[in-house]
């Protein structure tokens, strides 16, 4: 896969917490899944999976979640 720039800062940084906002069909998903391997397998110290939360949702279920 060709990442854009933004793409490849957001899959490498290492700096803490990351959000990662973009428009429908812009590749997030997969983003966020090379982001998660890459943490998950690369370097010389990869993290645990139960160290990891992931959280993708929609604009509607964002609302939702405002709502209740």
């Amino acid at each position: 896969m060709k990442w854009t720039k933004a793409q490849q800062s957001a899959i490498e940084d290492r700096g803490g917490t990351l959000l990662v906002s973009a428009a429908a069909g812009s590749g997030k998903t997969a983003v966020l899944t090379q982001r998660v391997v890459s943490l998950l397998c690369d370097g010389p110290s990869p993290i645990p999976a139960d160290r990891i939360l992931a959280v993708t949702f929609t604009r509607a279920e964002a609302a939702q979640l405002r709502a209740r």
